[in-house]
């Protein structure tokens, strides 16, 4: 093993890890005509589906001659969705809304959850990190009480925030803002320090209540709650107890300790929390010498996990000390057993799922839906649930070069289980049986959806790995997308269903690993679903490949939710507005609408307008990240094009591509700008479609550790320069958005 003092640290974006060497392809008008008020009532839009009936107006007919006069009702005038004033790009250290909106800090790191708990100093003193907020707040989602605090899922003055706290902001080894130093950059890493930063990761619930006008969260709530890397967790599925889970501490192969790196989300019809575990690969290490310590298919596995021999941990967390909860994050196989009862050779194989949890309901198990397979998951969007029909659940995997993913569910889904009397269990019967399948999209705008299993010919006779059982294939459902020539991708991100049509829509953030002249097993050709690669400036820095991300969306064939293949094409693409139309800003964006490396994605199943948010770096000197607004068509309401390269040869590279219809100013429009530095992530809104949450995470992340003890040189100072709490560090949080004459939020 390397030395503690010896180790080097290289800063390193773990959403941009490539460790994939396999050789593959890489709404006003149309939200009435097409949101049914049958879906509307199916996807639990009680509340908007009244609106939108009560505004169409309906005037009473007689009989005959002699039918009494009836006086026509008014028509009110119809809401007109993106009706406000697109808000300017921005480098201020502030959240920017239209005029006519506020947005106001609710939940920030550290926030007490419960009264024994004080409040945060924000100086890198607080401790209790286990009854506080967690950090980087991403992906959540609202669920409604009533006003006496039952489960209401129409519930809008009072609720529950399940949400994700995903990582920290560190620099080196250390989470710098937690620590009143900020830190110890040398291993091995004090107990103190390891303990304070893996209790901010995981989940959190917390009540939030309206009084008034105003949003607060309700300290000491009982339904406030903490889940960490440590909590206790169910494996459930077809991986349950398969020998590649089998841990210390679970020698059964039936649960695991924790989740983290969680990021996107979603919301199942019958209620309850999903999560997906990103970038948890990064947290752990082995020796140099462990591969001939396993001498068997592990090593494979691991390798195309990201996980080498040698590789350092993001913060050494594995040198805290000789207790057992620093022990699991060392993946070497240093005990004697044969089936690893006896150390953490395999604890990497129990992290990388969905994870379901009840918000209302702490005695409930939490469990990782292992049939939905493992990989860098972000969110999980489902499809529209129709009685009698199967579910698909549609999911990414967010690193360079990865797949687009989907499960369809076994059962058929009952109209009764949209309110069932015990949600978890629902979640077995619904995301523990059913079929993986992985996207391969042709260059003619269509694609099959390939499923994952045994069954299949190509994974049968895959000659890097040896699959032994359909518990194999899922905990490595990237070698099994190697095997069957899965599409690669230019990072799949969040995605999200029009409930106006069930199309689905990916954010694929960006790709530097594009290239028109690829060399290494890492490069990558344009191709029809990736078809962009160029050169990107950011002031003198160029950067190359696909900088600037798209979004892709998808329309299944015959078979619904069930179906094998698909139309898809490029709904937008991200760009500055002056740049090359005709190989760069394919969308014709312009300065009210330009964004880059689209991330966060949702639909309001309210309104129907589809929010996108950015995670962004190559654009970052013109604008803070942001999110926009808008009113999409339809697959195929664009059309083909062809992109032109010259190659290293002197040749002609000619890409076709299917481009949706561009935006106008009605349909596409920027809604808010964040603070410096900030992601813009998470999105959820209550029942009325008034009261919007969003998550500003890591402001001020370009921090150096060296300025700690300055406030005046840390990047951001949000939301504390905001008036919200006490000290300067910047923290992430969670935003209320409210109209200021009590309207719907994008109208």
């Amino acid at each position: 093993m390397n030395k503690p003092n010896d180790l080097a640290i290289r800063a390193t974006d773990l959403n941009d890890i490539d460790s994939n060497a396999s050789h593959d392809n890489h709404f006003n008008s149309i939200l009435n005509a097409r949101l049914s008020r049958r879906n509307w009532l199916r996807g639990s839009a009680v509340t908007a589906a009244t609106a939108v009936m009560g505004s169409m107006g309906l005037s009473a007919c007689g009989g005959g001659s002699d039918a009494a006069a009836v006086t026509p009702t008014p028509t009110p005038t119809p809401e007109k969705l993106l009706a406000f004033t697109a808000v300017p790009k921005s480098l201020a250290d502030v959240v920017s809304v239209p005029a006519g909106y506020t947005a106001t800090a609710l939940y920030a790191l550290g926030d007490s959850l419960r009264a024994a708990t004080p409040a945060y100093k924000n100086d890198g003193s607080d401790t209790d990190f286990d009854n506080r907020a967690g950090d980087h707040h991403d992906g959540m989602e609202y669920y409604g009480l009533s006003a006496a605090g039952a489960p209401l899922a129409s519930g809008t003055e009072r609720g529950l925030l399940a949400m994700n706290h995903e990582a920290t902001t560190d620099e080196k080894l250390s989470s710098h803002f937690l620590h009143v130093n900020g830190g110890t950059t040398t291993l091995p890493r004090p107990a103190a320090e390891v303990d304070k930063e893996v209790a901010v990761h995981g989940l959190s619930v917390v009540e939030v209540k309206k009084t008034g006008s105003t949003w607060a969260t309700v300290n000491d709530s009982a339904f406030n709650r903490r889940v960490t890397p440590l909590t206790d967790i169910e494996l459930a599925g077809p991986v349950r107890g398969n020998a590649l889970v089998v841990t210390k501490y679970s020698p059964t192969g039936t649960k695991t300790r924790g989740t983290i790196n969680n990021c996107g989300t979603g919301k199942s019809p019958w209620g309850s929390y999903l999560s997906g575990e990103e970038n948890w690969a990064g947290y752990f290490t082995r020796s140099a010498t462990d591969n001939a310590a396993r001498g068997d298919k592990s090593v494979v596995s691991l390798n195309r996990y990201g996980r080498s021999q040698g590789g350092a941990s993001r913060h050494g967390w594995e040198t805290g000390g000789s207790d057992d909860k620093y022990a699991r994050w060392n993946l070497s196989k240093i005990g004697a057993s044969a089936d690893g009862s006896d150390d953490y050779r395999n604890e990497l194989n129990g992290m990388g799922y969905i994870v379901e949890m009840d918000p209302y309901d702490k005695t409930k198990a939490i469990r990782k839906r292992t049939a939905l397979g493992r990989y860098a998951h972000e969110s999980a969007a489902f499809s529209v649930p129709t009685v009698g029909q199967q579910l698909a659940v549609y999911m990414g995997d967010d690193s360079r070069n990865e797949y687009i993913y989907k499960f369809v569910t076994t059962a058929v889904w009952a109209a009764a289980d949209a309110t069932p009397a015990d949600r978890i269990a629902t979640g077995d019967k619904y995301l523990d049986s059913g079929k993986l399948y992985v996207a391969k999209l042709a260059a003619d705008g269509t694609g099959q959806w390939i499923e994952l299993s045994l069954s299949n010919a190509q994974i049968q006779t895959y000659g890097a790995y040896k699959f032994a059982d359909l518990a194999d294939v899922l905990v490595n459902a990237r070698l099994a997308a190697d095997a069957v020539g899965a599409t690669k991708m230019d990072r799949p991100e969040w995605c999200s269903v029009n409930p106006a049509n069930g199309e689905i829509y990916y954010t694929l953030t960006n790709n530097s690993n594009r290239t028109v002249n690829p060399s290494g097993s890492s490069q990558l050709a344009p191709d029809s679903a990736n078809p962009r690669a160029y050169t990107d400036m950011k002031g003198s820095s160029a950067q190359n490949g696909n900088p600037n991300g798209h979004i892709i969306r998808f329309k299944e064939g015959t078979g619904a939710a069930a179906a094998t293949s698909f139309t898809w094409d490029v709904y937008l693409f991200g760009a500055e507005s002056g740049a090359d139309a005709s190989k760069i800003n394919l969308s014709n964006l312009t300065a009210d609408q330009d964004f880059s490396s689209p991330d966060g994605l949702a639909f309001s199943p309210y309104t129907g307008i589809c929010w996108i948010q950015t995670d962004d770096g190559a654009y970052t000197d013109v604008t803070n990240c942001m999110m926009l607004a808008a009113i999409p068509g339809k697959v195929g309401d664009g059309a083909k094009s062809t992109l032109n390269y010259a190659t290293a040869a002197g040749g002609n590279l000619a890409v076709d591509t299917f481009i949706g219809k561009k935006p106008t100013a009605d349909t596409l429009k920027r809604f808010l700008v964040g603070p410096v530095g900030s992601e813009i992530t998470g999105i959820s809104e209550t029942p009325d479609g008034k009261t919007m949450f969003i998550n500003i995470q890591h402001p001020g992340e370009n921090t150096a550790l060296a300025n700690i003890g300055d406030p005046s040189k840390y990047t951001s100072q949000w939301p504390a320069n905001a008036g919200y709490g006490a000290g300067k560090r910047p923290r992430s949080a969670t935003i209320v958005i409210t109209k200021n004459d009590g309207g719907r939020i994008g109208s």
